[in-house]
């Protein structure tokens, strides 16, 4: 096969050149219009079901709303875990599937699971809804919104009626959830002591209210000749209209409802609430489809703000369009990987042509690498693989590599070119072409295979790190491969194209010439020591695995773009307006730092969210001027010494995708997470208090948090059955007044054009800040009995929890802990001695450690696995090649596949330098021997040397930069590669020949003719 395909590449070279041109254009032309992104789909497949349940207790949405659901969903196909979140008003199930599933299908099954649970659901509460798909960075911008004369209401109006559409409609947008502002509604704002004063309740406001509120139908009738539809009106939504309704009579004249309760437009209860640079405002943040382009969708929705702003600024409003735009990084991260290839490839151009001295040797073994890396982006875009960091940092590293088959080939026919000038009756040069192609194809062919065997442990990971690591393993073995087929067709062709002429004079340099004499006369010294050369790569050996312990480990590196999420958490209860206040004075010392763009923050939560934030809880997003990695990370420490300046409050601050990635792993943001199972709500919350007192003391702990912590302020209204009894009460009457006095109860809705705003009844402002006089307000039974609510009632203060979570159907606490100024591993490896020593769990109460260190952990496991599988295979690769069996920092994820990645080079350099020496005697009859060694080694001296270069060189920029945005997972492993580039080339050049010299067998075999 491989004979047949240098034989058609070489008679036929006009068509494979013509073909290779072909190949480069289209290359280009897929390469201009890739999908970019910043990492590929990291996310599981997943689901997120809520469901709202306005007014319940946390308590009663777990045991009424969240336990059917998780009942009803658990036997779904292929589901691999299933978490959620129980709040006052709200349950969030997130239910995540096996790898592979299509996320469709698995919709699909959710959706006829909830069409069975719907009806198990309590009368009040919405249907489970899926909420939308999106990517695994969701958000694509975050949009912010300000004004000096307008209300909060007018800003939250415009978002929600103007703004709103319209982003929606730009194709990609998933959905676009609004922080802040104030929700316009028409409130009756009930008074209760006005309710005393006419002796009237609550009850009788709701119902006169429904009743002149209330549309209806009026049905139609046909005459012989047309068909005459009735239109009813007399709807009273004007607020002077809602107040002359008549409630009752009394003494002679007619209570109406603006005696009782005040009619305006008035903000909904807020449960969020948002600030631009400490200003009051409203936040759009938009979300991307599942498997959306960044960039288009980012630049469409910068587009669409582009056309609303004559309309914003018309309505006195001021429009932040990058708060938060991941496109920065994007493009920041895609520039940086490009720079780095690109100067790659200027570089290893420079150190061919140093070594070949020829502009046509250097051309050819040049044309390798576009059409390398072309032909891998045509492969991954065909199978839609984005182009993002992690597959060009796999083309990046593999840019050394991929011109490795060229040089070998290009040297190897020039030299055999310049030798058969040298003969008597030199041979066809088509033939010598042919022949010096074959002798190095077979030994080239296996290092290849070579290499894609040492990747296998990269691209068969699984979990998160196999869907961020195996698109850099597959597009390194495509560039790989690639250059294979360049190698065995358009690199011959374009051999005999070009090289004849330049082979008739040997223009090998003189410092080539000195630099082959100075080796033959070091390897000569050293091949008649082998046993000192065993005992010395031994020691190093035995000393490089003696300082394994001392390095640390992590999962991911940092990274660094540019953007950092400050998480805030006062304590549960604390109001919107307290956590705005913290917001301002947080915002005032950040703005004096120079590097920091913006400052936006999100307090609470907000409708069709995914997170469920009470109002003690915020989020800041701080944006970065354009800055280096390591600026970024100067930054990172000034911002937290500013929060030292805050006691009584908890932060943590990370950048967004290390954040997205650590709550994908966990579903909890933190980089150590220790969650805590069991039944008892009351003592897994002691318990989880224990780990944190007990994490706290550890060296390096920084963030620790209880996740749910209990302690949030509550009012028990507990309904007294006999006294229910007694005054003729039905319990669901005294609950939704109760609901319609603090919560509000909608009547109607009312129209202003386009826009729709809903009718409230509600208590008075003053009345609801007063939670102790909530036994005062006025009931009504069916008979006309009207009552206080403490009559039937027993009310009284009380503290609870604002969120129940659950893991696999059960109750569970988490601590979750970041870790400053060492290595994770080793970090969680002290936290699990001391917790084991210092914490008691009781009976049912059990502890997991997850978080990025477990992921570190079970790719490592994994790592070695498939190592263990790939290393036999690569035993067995090596015994077809050579036909005989011979005898005798912080370790991030990244810089495993850099060991994984520098393994395979220098098994390819290995091979190559043992199948010369086979060669030599099987083929050229040499006997083995010092001489035969000698000379081996010095013919190989040139590639081996060109292809060690080449590879650290295209590597260079990458190391040098590993801090940058884009560079962070890719550094370590460049770092990793040059560094052991130093080490495998010694040991490739001294070391093997020498051991190959004592230990080796060659003998000479017949060969059949070419």
């Amino acid at each position: 096969m491989l004979r047949w395909l240098v034989d058609f590449s070489l008679r036929f070279r006009g068509v494979v050149i013509a073909l290779g041109l072909v190949v480069l254009g289209y290359g280009i032309y897929t390469a201009s219009r890739s999908q970019l992104d910043v990492f590929p789909e990291f996310a599981p497949p997943q689901v997120v079901i809520q469901t709202e349940a306005a007014g319940l207790s946390p308590e009663q949405v777990e045991q009424l709303v969240t336990r059917p659901i998780e009942t009803a969903v658990n036997g779904v196909a292929r589901l691999e875990s299933i978490r959620s979140q129980s709040i006052q008003g709200l349950a969030i199930i997130t239910a995540v599937f096996a790898e592979g599933t299509n996320v469709f299908q698995a919709r699909q099954m959710v959706s006829e699971r909830l069409i069975e649970v719907a009806s198990r659901i309590p009368q009040g509460v919405g249907p489970p809804t899926m909420a939308p798909l999106t990517s695994a960075t969701s958000d694509v911008l975050q949009v912010g919104l300000t004004s000096d004369t307008r209300s909060l209401m007018e800003i939250r109006t415009f978002a929600d009626w103007t703004l709103r559409p319209r982003l929606l409609a730009v194709p990609g947008v998933a959905k676009i959830v609004v922080f802040g502002g104030e929700v316009r509604q028409l409130q009756i704002q009930v008074r209760p002591d006005r309710l005393l004063e006419f002796g009237t309740s609550i009850d009788e406001v709701l119902d006169s209210a429904r009743r002149a509120t209330g549309v209806r139908g009026a049905g139609f009738v046909d005459t012989p000749n047309q068909r005459v539809v009735f239109r009813t009106e007399g709807q009273q939504l004007l607020p002077n209209q809602l107040g002359d309704v008549v409630l009752r009579h009394k003494d002679g004249r007619s209570v109406r409802l603006k005696d009782v309760a005040t009619i305006a437009e008035r903000p909904e209860p807020m449960i969020g609430a948002a600030a631009i640079q400490g200003v009051p405002g409203a936040v759009l943040v938009v979300s991307s489809q599942y498997g959306a382009n960044t960039l288009e969708v980012t630049r469409a929705v910068e587009a669409a703000l582009v056309e609303m702003q004559p309309a914003a600024r018309s309505s006195g409003i001021t429009i932040h369009p990058k708060l938060f735009r991941p496109a920065n990084f994007v493009e920041t991260a895609i520039g940086n990987i490009q720079s780095s290839l690109l100067i790659g490839a200027v570089l290893v151009t420079v150190v061919l042509f140093f070594f070949l001295a020829d502009v046509r040797t250097a051309f050819i073994s040049m044309t390798a690498i576009p059409l390398s890396l072309l032909g891998a982006i045509i492969v991954l875009n065909r199978f839609g693989v984005s182009l993002n960091t992690l597959t060009l940092g796999g083309l990046a590293i593999a840019i050394g590599e991929v011109v490795d088959d060229a040089i070998i080939d290009v040297e190897n026919i020039l030299r055999r070119l310049r030798e058969n000038q040298l003969r008597p009756d030199p041979r066809p040069v088509f033939q010598v072409v042919f022949d010096a192609s074959l002798e190095v194809r077979s030994a080239v062919v296996y290092a290849t295979f070579v290499v894609a065997l040492v990747f296998l442990p990269v691209i068969t990971m699984s979990g998160i790190q196999g869907r961020l690591f195996a698109p850099l393993g597959i597009a390194y073995i495509l560039a790989i491969l690639a250059s294979l087929i360049v190698a065995l067709t358009i690199t011959p062709a374009l051999c005999l194209a070009l090289l004849p002429k330049r082979a008739q004079v040997d223009r090998t340099p003189r410092y080539v010439e000195f630099l082959k004499r100075r080796y033959r006369a070091v390897l000569e010294r050293i091949s008649g020591h082998p046993k000192a050369v065993l005992t010395t790569v031994a020691a190093l050996c035995l000393a490089a695995l003696a300082m394994l312990p001392f390095f640390g480990g992590a999962f991911l590196p940092e990274l660094r773009e540019g953007h950092f999420i400050v998480h805030m958490s006062a304590v549960p209860g604390t109001s919107l307006e307290q956590s705005l206040r913290l917001g301002r004075e947080i915002t005032k010392e950040f703005e004096k730092n120079p590097h920091i763009r913006s400052v936006a923050q999100r307090a609470g939560r907000a409708e069709q969210a995914d997170d469920t934030w009470g109002t003690h809880y915020s989020e800041i997003n701080v944006d970065l001027v354009p800055l280096s990695g390591e600026e970024a990370e100067s930054v990172q420490s000034e911002l937290r010494d500013v929060l030292v300046k805050f006691p009584g409050v908890y932060f943590a601050i990370k950048p967004f995708l290390t954040e997205r990635i650590e709550e994908i792993l966990t579903g909890i943001r933190g980089q150590v997470v220790i969650k805590i199972f069991g039944e008892d709500l009351d003592q897994i919350d002691r318990v989880a208090q224990d780990v944190a007192r007990v994490v706290s003391t550890v060296p390096g702990a920084a963030d620790v948090q209880v996740e749910s912590q209990p302690g949030l302020p509550e009012m028990v209204v507990q309904l007294k059955p006999e006294r229910l009894l007694q005054f003729g009460f039905q319990p669901v009457s005294v609950m939704d007044a109760v609901q319609t006095a603090y919560q509000g109860t909608n009547v109607a809705q009312t129209f202003d054009g386009n826009r729709v705003f809903d009718v409230t009844v509600i208590l008075d402002d003053t009345a609801r800040r007063n939670p102790e006089a909530a036994g005062s307000l006025m009931l009504q039974n069916a008979e006309g009995t009207r009552i206080p609510l403490r009559q039937v009632a027993e009310v009284y203060p009380a503290t609870g929890r604002y969120v129940i979570l659950h893991e696999a159907t059960r109750r569970r606490q988490s601590v979750s802990a970041n870790v400053a100024g060492r290595d994770v591993s080793s970090f969680v490896a002290e936290t699990k001695q001391r917790i084991g020593r210092d914490v008691h769990f009781p009976v049912g109460v059990y502890p997991v450690f997850t978080g990025t260190a477990e992921a570190q952990a079970q790719s490592q496991e994994e790592i070695l696995v498939s190592s263990l599988i790939a290393g036999v295979a690569i035993l067995l690769l090596l015994a077809m090649a050579f036909h005989i069996f011979f005898s005798g920092g912080w370790l991030t994820l990244g810089s495993l596949v850099g060991l994984v990645t520098l393994f395979g080079i220098s098994t390819r350099n290995s091979i190559m330098m043992i199948s010369h020496f086979e060669h030599l005697v099987a083929t050229e009859g040499e006997s083995w021997g010092l001489e035969t060694a000698l000379r081996g080694a010095t013919e190989r001296l040139l590639p081996v040397l060109m292809t060690a270069l080449v590879a650290a060189l295209g590597l260079l920029p990458i190391a040098v930069g590993s801090g940058d945005p884009g560079r962070e997972i890719e550094g370590p492993m460049a770092i990793v590669i040059l560094a052991g580039l130093v080490t495998s080339t010694a040991l490739n050049l001294l070391v093997l020949p020498t051991l190959a010299l004592r230990y080796g067998r060659f003998e000479p075999t017949v060969r059949a003719s070419p």
